[in-house]
Parts: structure tokens; C-alpha cells; sequence
């Protein structure tokens, strides 16, 4: 019985673990949001012109430097950023300690020029240790979204100004698997009793 219970509560603590890290090396950990939704997002549909927001976390574990980029692995750009660096272009954050931490946030659209398809996202951290003068990279997409062929009719943000997206609802995947953890551990103790 104590063994179950004791699987029971390691199993819900890596599923609470792989909903909170997006990823992780010796070097880093990069966490990522697609409108609030934990990374990787897949199944959203977006218009052109229609605007999102991601959000990146990157926490170093070294002292060095950190290198963060905002790509398109598509041939065609499919979409233009309104805030932000801009894609491709490296964010050096250079000579920094252990326990570093700092959030990234990219307002961008769609701009029409691929649309019909999916047009991923992805996140590219670079950890450069200064003490062993290695790297370690952290890759993966924050969102496949699939780009309709339609026009978005809501406002779209300008710079210094915010516009919530129609169409794309954010869960709150934290809060699930809180309320999940919760449960589960209710119908432990329940049947513990049971047990007795």
C-alpha cells in the first residue's frame, strides 16, 4: 500500500515538473509561451494579421554567456514581429552570473505571405560557459500554428499598444494540473481510508 502511494506521489511530481519546464540542460532552462499556453502549442489556428504574443524565460545555471534567438525554420517568412528583436537576430546577454534570469516577449502576425499551412516558431538559447569555453544549445518550437486564409477584422496591436487575439484561447495548463495533483491526491487518501 505505502508503495503505491509512493508512486503515486513521484509520478505526479514529474507530471507537475513537465508542464512547468519547457526545456532544460547542465548549462540552462528555457521555458516558452504561446499567448499564455504553455510550449509547444500545436492545433491553433490563426488569420493573417491577426496578433499573438511569446513569452520566453531563460534562467542560466552558468556564469558566461547567453545567446537567444527568435526563428522561422520555413524558407518563407510567414510572419512580421511588432515587438521585439527581430527573427534571426541573436539577443547577447554577455557576462552573466549563475541564477540569471530574464523574460523575452515577441508581440507578432501573420503577414499573409504563407498562409493555408503550418508555420512553425521556434526558440534557439545558446549557453557559452566562460570557465570550460563549451557551449550547450536548447532548440524547440513554441507553436505550429496553422495559417488560415482569412483577414483578421480585430485590432491589431501597434507599438505601446495591446490588443487581445480572437480565436486563439490560452489554457491554463498550470492550473490544471494543479487541480489534477489535488484530486489525485484526495482519491489517495480516500482510498487509504478505505484501506484501514
Amino acid at each position: 500500500m505505502k508503495y503505491r502511494i509512493i508512486i503515486l506521489i513521484f509520478a505526479l511530481m514529474f507530471l507537475n515538473f513537465q508542464t512547468t519546464v519547457g526545456a532544460e540542460n547542465k548549462y540552462g532552462i528555457v521555458k516558452a509561451w504561446f499567448n499564455g499556453e504553455n510550449a509547444t502549442v500545436n492545433a491553433v489556428q490563426i488569420k493573417i494579421g491577426e496578433p499573438s504574443e511569446l513569452k520566453v524565460e531563460v534562467t542560466s545555471k552558468i556564469n558566461g554567456h547567453v545567446f537567444v534567438e527568435l526563428t522561422e525554420p520555413g524558407v518563407t517568412k510567414a510572419f512580421t514581429v511588432l515587438e521585439g528583436s527581430k527573427q534571426d537576430e541573436s539577443i547577447d546577454n554577455l557576462k552573466i552570473g549563475a541564477g540569471w534570469s530574464k523574460i523575452f516577449v515577441w508581440k507578432l502576425i501573420p503577414n499573409g505571405a504563407w498562409k493555408n499551412g503550418n508555420a512553425p516558431i521556434n526558440i534557439l538559447v545558446q549557453f557559452h560557459d566562460l570557465k570550460t569555453k563549451n557551449d550547450e544549445i536548447i532548440q524547440f518550437t513554441i507553436v505550429n500554428p496553422y495559417i488560415l486564409d482569412e483577414q483578421y477584422s480585430g485590432a491589431v496591436p501597434t507599438p505601446g499598444t495591446t490588443a487581445s487575439p480572437e480565436g486563439t484561447q490560452a489554457k491554463a495548463v498550470p492550473f490544471l494540473s494543479m487541480i489534477f495533483t489535488v484530486s489525485t491526491l484526495i482519491l489517495a487518501w480516500c482510498w487509504r481510508r478505505e484501506k484501514k
